[in-house]
């Protein structure tokens, strides 16, 4: 089959490492596949650097311009994006290839969906990455297939980890062992337990929960450090401010974007996530591939990622819940460990790439492609 998917992301989040891994897989597979991409955005790079052909745009005139001189030379069209879906919706008539478009979010303002159908409805495959993702279209009568997203282990590289304990000063362990106290001048020195969450400082991510609830575990565990990996949004400044008016600047740290998380889930006790809105969460699925115990919000895909034992959920916005959940991690080791065992073997089975990448194979040849 000959493939190009659109994408035209400026920046690299969730939905461009799924676009890169969907393209690898199918390519890997013996499809002739392609990207039309944002020119010199980290997707283009990215996709060039591990030998996928790129049509670079410069925004959405371009991506036209390549579609409809290239409207013969694909079977499939795949738009990633609900921007490019909407081009793609426009151009439906000027088009000989089947169009799929992946829904990869979960929360639209109220009376949006009903605007969206139109576009939804150009294509020959609608998508959704979860239960949650299909939720919108599925109640316009529109069917929708549910392909999850896929996660990747990625090993943590050791000299990177070292240099992170340095400098964050993290010193260890915090835990006495077993039948040990330890001293008084000893806990003086030791910096823990350690959470990670890995979201960017948007209102839909909603940092203030996860600070609320850091500020409630400090008198418990006078060491503890939350490191939060994302890039700065809409939610970045009122986020540091809460941060400063509770005396947490020690305590909770804004690492930005991070190109290898897996680095800092390696430091990591438990990894918690407060998003109010969630398609599927790539970030709870990585931690549960890095076997951590998970402890996050009840939105959107979250309780399908954390089945049943799988992982600890609390009401979104609901801080004193969010700490009592990391609470009972870290006072209770053997069954958290336990429960972040069964999280990773379902994360290895269940959001594999090669099992998302044969169900869109699945997929387009049901479209004839």
């Amino acid at each position: 089959m000959r493939i190009l998917h659109l994408n035209l992301e400026r920046g690299w989040r969730g939905g461009e490492r799924q676009t890169l891994f969907t393209l690898q897989g199918l390519q890997a597979a013996g499809h002739e596949v392609a990207l039309a991409a944002r020119a010199g955005g980290p997707l283009a790079q990215r996709a060039q650097a591990a030998g996928i052909p790129v049509l670079a745009c410069v925004g959405s005139p371009a991506l036209v311009r390549a579609l409809l001189a290239r409207r013969r030379r694909f079977d499939v069209i795949h738009a990633q994006t609900a921007q490019t879906m909407s081009l793609l919706a426009l151009l439906r008539p000027a088009l000989r290839a089947a169009l799929v478009f992946t829904r990869r979010t979960a929360f639209d303002a109220p009376g949006k969906a009903r605007r969206q159908r139109w576009k939804w409805s150009r294509a020959d495959a609608l998508v959704a990455i979860s239960q949650a993702a299909a939720a919108a279209p599925r109640a316009l009568g529109l069917p929708v297939a549910v392909i999850p997203s896929a996660v990747q282990a990625v090993a943590a590289d050791p000299a990177r980890v070292a240099q992170l304990r340095a400098r964050f000063g993290l010193h260890g362990p915090w835990r006495a062992a077993p039948g040990e106290s330890m001293a008084a001048e000893d806990a003086d020195a030791v910096v823990g337990p350690v959470l990670v969450t890995a979201a960017a400082l948007s209102p839909e991510k909603d940092p203030l929960t996860l600070i609320e609830a850091v500020a409630q575990l400090r008198g418990e565990y006078p060491g503890i450090v939350c490191l939060h990996c994302g890039a700065d949004g809409a939610a970045a400044e009122v986020a540091r401010a809460r941060v400063r008016q509770l005396g947490l600047r020690a305590h909770y740290v804004f690492a930005g974007f991070q190109a290898h998380v897996a680095d800092f889930l390696a430091l990591a006790d438990v990894y918690a996530s407060s998003s109010r809105f969630e398609a599927l969460g790539t970030s709870v699925l990585d931690a549960c591939l890095a076997g951590l115990p998970v402890v996050a919000t009840d939105a959107g895909g979250h309780a399908e990622v954390l089945a049943p034992d799988c992982g600890l959920l609390v009401p979104v916005g609901d801080a004193a819940a969010l700490a009592r959940r990391i609470r009972w991690v870290l006072r209770h080791p053997a069954p958290a460990r336990a429960m972040a065992l069964r999280a990773q073997g379902r994360a290895q089975q269940v959001y594999s790439v090669p099992a998302m990448v044969a169900a869109y194979e699945q997929l387009y040849r049901r479209l004839g492609a």
